[in-house]
């Protein structure tokens, strides 16, 4: 499955456009990684436990996004774009949306 942000994809010709297609996926951020983050926040620094909550997030919803392509007879998807949210009354669960149009590529 070829990915691009563009609308394009360089050496290859859009033959056909299927739709759109979407993948999202809703994660929670436990306690301790809300402990470590505030830490890091006082102090300085990367937070890398919400980094890798952000990592995680955004390749479950590109793999459901892929599937999605795939079900309609894409074989590559253009114009991704990302959005994250917090949710819930601590902020502390994560929406992340991804979004493209699937296209069949030659």
């Amino acid at each position: 499955m070829h990915l691009s942000t563009t609308d394009s994809i360089a050496g290859k010709q859009i033959v056909e456009s299927k739709g759109v297609v979407f993948g999202d996926v809703v994660l929670g951020a436990n306690f301790v990684k809300d402990f470590f983050a505030r830490i890091t926040d006082s102090v300085g620094g990367r937070s890398r436990g919400y980094e890798k909550v952000f990592r995680d997030g955004r390749a479950e919803a590109t793999k459901i996004m892929i599937k999605s392509a795939q079900k309609i007879g894409a074989n590559a998807i253009v114009g991704i774009d990302f959005k994250f949210q917090t949710l819930g009354q601590s902020n502390t669960i994560l929406q992340v949306s991804v979004s493209g149009t699937a296209v069949v590529i030659t």
